[in-house]
């Protein structure tokens, strides 16, 4: 009988610290693996490097269009500009020019 009794004594004793264990233990896993742990924010921050990249691509391609469609609008037309782009649009070429065709994998712009 006293060997029981110690036996829920030493019980008693051990189930608080158990349960703050496991409790500690369950924040610390989710801590880390959870929907918003660290994990998570490294591959968040995986994503925002990759779209920023993306929006850079974007923003060069956008202000290469843009320094296009200067030339060809607006009181100071470039004539070179628009000269090519009337040869590629009527498909004409000069008597003293030389073609070297392109395949369509293969397009200047």
């Amino acid at each position: 009988m006293a060997l029981l009794s110690t036996f829920k004594r030493v019980l008693k004793g051990m189930l608080v610290p158990t349960a703050f264990l496991a409790v500690s233990g369950y924040f610390a896993w989710h801590a880390v693996h959870g929907e918003r742990g660290l994990m998570a924010r490294e591959k968040r921050q995986a994503d925002i490097v990759a779209a920023r990249a993306e929006l850079a691509r974007s923003e060069a391609e956008r202000d290469a269009m843009e320094r296009r469609v200067v030339g060809l609008r607006g009181e100071r037309l470039d004539r070179d500009q628009l000269e090519e782009r009337a040869r590629s649009l009527l498909n004409m070429v000069g008597r003293d020019e030389v073609i070297i065709p392109y395949g369509p994998e293969r397009r200047l712009y």
